[in-house]
């Protein structure tokens, strides 16, 4: 009697480890919608979890094979040089002393500031100072509504406190401030008003990052849920987003500006440019020339 062997194969799934978040950071539970819907002061904030964050995990995405789950890595993007709230000379005692954070950044909001054009960019720390007395004292917001200020040299400036790297809640856009960074462009964007080159590659480098840290495509489209009725969706909505999208695309206003808003096809294609990710088609009048300017400038 003649006896064959059979081979027999199996499949074994492949593990692959998770990206640990930056020592120090730490998951937050979520925290209501900060405001305008009310003073940061009047809070009590919600305990940090004690397990570090690794990357975000989109559930709405499709399974691999093998059942292994879909996993959104970072894409390292060199974080843009920032200048600090002690460079700008922020006071510190007129905010609340309570930063909050979400899980992660899924999306940017672009902001303009609604203020006039024609400053110097050796002054802006002055702007910055007269926006946070505004926005704290006047409009009981707690601090800078915008996580992020970019002058029309490129100059990025921290807005809200507590940590740029880290996925703080601000007060930018009614109804989606949890899980997202509001930049805000310094000037006022009208309908045919030049955007400065060196601004608008900020603001690609600088969301690039934000995005990058969570694996997030600038150039895709996300799913965030309306905390608050206020805004274009009612209370609990869930809706969908360009990951980089203008103030006007979740609340009823102007803001960022006609021409600002008309440019935002080209930064969300530069900024995932910067991520390395090819696009198959480049919005026209996208400037990708532009080298990316450094903050230099801290005070007066």
């Amino acid at each position: 009697m003649r006896l064959y062997r059979i081979a027999l194969w199996t499949t074994v799934p492949i593990v692959l480890p998770l990206l640990a978040a930056p020592a120090g950071v730490t998951a937050a539970r979520a925290v209501r919608d900060t405001t305008p819907e009310g003073p940061l002061s009047g809070w009590r904030p919600e305990a940090a979890a004690t397990q570090p964050v690794g990357p975000a995990v989109d559930a709405a995405a499709p399974f691999p094979a093998l059942g292994a789950a879909s996993v959104a890595l970072p894409r390292m993007v060199p974080r843009p040089a920032v200048v600090s709230r002690a460079q700008w000379r922020a006071d510190e005692t007129k905010r609340d002393p309570h930063a909050h954070y979400a899980g992660g950044v899924r999306a940017v909001f672009i902001h303009h500031t609604d203020t006039p054009n024609g400053y110097d960019c050796a002054d802006v720390p002055r702007t910055l100072r007269n926006l946070y007395t505004g926005q704290t004292r006047d409009q009981s917001w707690g601090d800078l509504g915008y996580n992020f200020l970019v002058d029309k040299c490129g100059t990025i400036y921290e807005g809200r406190a507590g940590g740029a790297d880290r996925p703080v809640v601000g007060s930018h856009t009614l109804g989606f401030n949890q899980g997202t960074t509001g930049i805000a462009a310094i000037g006022t964007f009208g309908p045919g008003t030049p955007v400065p080159a060196a601004m608008e590659h900020a603001i690609a480098a600088l969301a690039a990052w934000k995005l990058g840290l969570g694996g997030v495509d600038p150039a895709g489209k996300v799913r965030l849920t309306s905390t608050n009725g206020k805004s274009r969706y009612a209370k609990g909505t869930s809706a969908e987003f360009d990951a980089i999208s203008g103030h006007r695309d979740g609340f009823a206003t102007n803001c960022p500006g006609e021409a600002l808003f008309a440019r935002l096809p080209a930064i969300r294609a530069l900024a995932a440019s910067l991520q390395g990710r090819l696009s198959p088609r480049t919005p026209s009048g996208t400037r990708f020339a532009v080298s990316l300017g450094s903050a230099r400038r801290g005070g007066e």
